[in-house]
């Protein structure tokens, strides 16, 4: 599920191409904006997509294709209680810090590295977490750290942090939730 330009899903879509995510497949991606550059990014990897309209129509249009996992990558709406509860412990999201810091309500995008900078951290990162009814607030499932470094802007470390750790967890994370429920763990 996205919102934007999609450099999370074509992360996603050039792990599962190399054979880092081999438990599962990448069957739908749903953007929550039409006209996101995202869904050309689907498009143009013969992913069939959709555009949300609501959670009701989503649950639906999931179930009738069999998504056993949901993977947030860049989705920057808040899911009710009830679409969450649908797909308990199957819900995962990338955010762009180490949690508990930089998360919550209103730390998406530019916003957490501002803070990060702001307050003058030496290491953020980021974490892969499950999605709960708190707003970054479900168990981590995997978390890598970045170097802040002298003269980073916002921008800068924003780039940072997606090379070195978004591009990375997000692929490892996904393969090894697929396998646990490809496997009957989960």
């Amino acid at each position: 599920m996205v919102s934007g330009g999609g450099t999370n899903l074509q992360a996603l879509i050039d792990a599962e191409k190399s054979g880092i995510i081999k438990s599962g497949e990448i069957r739908l991606v749903v953007s929550s904006t039409p006209g996101a550059y995202a869904l050309t990014r689907a498009e143009n990897s013969g992913i069939r997509s959709v555009v949300m309209k609501d959670e009701d129509q989503l649950l639906e249009i999931l179930k009738s294709e069999g998504i056993e996992l949901i993977v947030l990558a860049g989705f920057l709406k808040i899911l009710s209680p009830e679409f969450i509860g649908a797909y308990r412990d199957r819900i995962i999201n990338i955010h762009p810090s180490l949690i508990p810091s930089f998360c919550g309500k209103g730390c998406y995008g530019l916003h957490v590295h501002e803070k990060a900078l702001a307050y003058g951290v030496k290491v953020t990162g980021a974490t892969v977490h499950f999605v709960n009814e708190i707003t970054d607030g479900g168990r981590i499932i995997a978390q890598k750290a970045v170097e802040v470094c002298d003269g980073d802007t916002p921008e800068i470390l924003q780039k940072r942090v997606m090379e070195q750790a978004e591009w990375i967890l997000l692929p490892e994370a996904t393969e090894k939730i697929a396998y646990e429920i490809m496997k009957g763990i989960r």
